[in-house]
């Protein structure tokens, strides 16, 4: 039999939480350093060439990257919405394709299908945030589509061994974006090695944080060859740190136009020491996760979503469900949650607020009844773990959201 978990706010958890929910740990001081050393030499474009004439940062990170991910090549970009882009265009995503993707994600995904001239065909999600296998098997045979953008959204990873199956059953390609799962694992595989092509995001609020970027990993040749020379390599493909050999881009380099979208070097030489404390730092998001969690599945009327047993995700945000509360209280629980200082976003509000938006906001796209991902969305809460939270900020955190419930429930 579990243990009850006490629930009720301690003293020290009853007065205002005043800590910022978007403020991150500084960058190491080695990230600093080179940063300062980039900014003096005046080397900000990622083919610059070096006072030695050896690879730069960006082609270092790349090299760096490829290894980290078990991948042959890797290429970085301006942000991770331009590395899906990317992908899809090397992918051979012409005008009007079909394009599956999840019902529950954020809108740089539908986002970038448009902006590739694709088609974005929603399929819904589940009760665990991940993709629904049944609706996505329909999906594939209703649209005819040959890809799939399958978006691993806040970090939660669906069944990869059933999405190749239905895959490899269907010729349907497999995009992976992994904006919320670097660092992660499926059946001991890393996030983003299980299908064609995989993007990740440095965006602030990620895993690794350089404000704005993208890295995009494969181990199809052509398909990096092609990623490259659309990021705008000005035929200087050879200083790239994981692409493939030239001979690879002979038949493309002048086939494939410059769709300008590289990183730079600053960026790139302060992500560099973030990549080498990355499994550290997913080991803190997945302990103060845990800490968060034991209160919250403790207190009647929230649930959390489960993880798949294959996989080991980072944790670097919360998701529950509140779902004995109607619309006027999810409404009355979020002032609740601001009174007390918590920052929590819910998927369910009519029109979108910050990144809460939600399928029928993009109205650029074809409107499709998707009930199921929409009961889910209903009652369905996020909130951000920062690592500038200690252990007993993030259980304070999780106290003072059980009594926000309780005073709305009980009023």
């Amino acid at each position: 039999m579990s243990t009850r978990i006490d629930t009720t706010p301690t003293v020290a958890t009853q007065e205002l939480f005043k800590k910022s929910f978007t403020r991150q740990e500084a960058l190491p001081e080695a990230s600093i350093r080179q940063a300062v050393d980039i900014m003096q030499s005046g080397r900000l474009h990622r083919y610059d060439l070096t006072t030695d004439g050896g690879p730069g940062e960006t082609s270092l990170l790349e090299a760096e990257f490829a290894r980290y991910q078990e991948q042959a090549y890797c290429l970085a970009c301006a942000s991770g919405g331009y590395a899906l882009q990317l992908a899809l265009r090397a992918i051979g995503v012409a005008s009007g394709d079909p394009v599956l993707t999840n019902a529950f994600t954020l809108s740089p995904v539908p986002g970038a299908i448009t902006a590739v001239g694709g088609r974005p065909i929603l399929v819904e999600s589940d009760s665990e945030l991940t993709i629904d296998l049944e609706h996505l098997q329909a999906s594939i045979l209703e649209s005819g589509a040959k890809v799939l953008l399958l978006s691993h959204m806040r970090g939660h990873i669906a069944d990869m061994d059933a999405i190749l199956a239905l895959s490899r059953e269907h010729g349907v390609q497999l995009v992976e974006d992994c904006a919320h799962t670097m660092g992660a694992t499926f059946g001991g595989q890393k996030s983003g090695s299980h299908g064609t092509v995989a993007c990740f995001s440095t965006q602030t609020y990620k895993h690794i944080n350089s404000g704005e970027g993208g890295l995009l990993t494969t181990d199809n040749e052509r398909l990096a060859a092609r990623a490259i020379l659309f990021s705008g390599s000005y035929m200087l493909y050879e200083r790239h740190g994981a692409a493939p050999p030239p001979a690879a881009f002979e038949t493309l380099r002048l086939e494939t136009p410059n769709c300008s979208g590289r990183m730079d070097e600053l960026r790139a030489t302060i992500l560099r020491p973030q990549l080498a404390g990355l499994d550290d730092n997913a080991r803190r998001w997945n302990e103060r996760h845990e800490i968060m969690a034991t209160v919250l599945s403790s207190v009647p009327g929230l649930r959390l979503p489960e993880e798949h047993a294959k996989a080991k995700e980072v944790r670097s945000s919360l998701q529950f469900f509140a779902d004995s509360l109607d619309d006027h209280q999810n409404e009355r629980f979020l002032e609740a949650c601001t009174e007390r200082g918590v920052t929590v976003k819910w998927f369910g509000r009519a029109e979108p607020q910050a990144y809460t938006s939600r399928h029928d906001s993009w109205r650029y796209i074809a409107t499709r009844a998707l009930p199921k991902t929409d009961a889910v969305l209903s009652r369905l809460y996020d909130i951000r773990i920062p690592l500038t939270f200690s252990e007993d900020d993030c259980r304070a955190v999780a106290q003072l959201i059980a009594a926000a419930l309780l005073s709305v429930t009980s009023a």
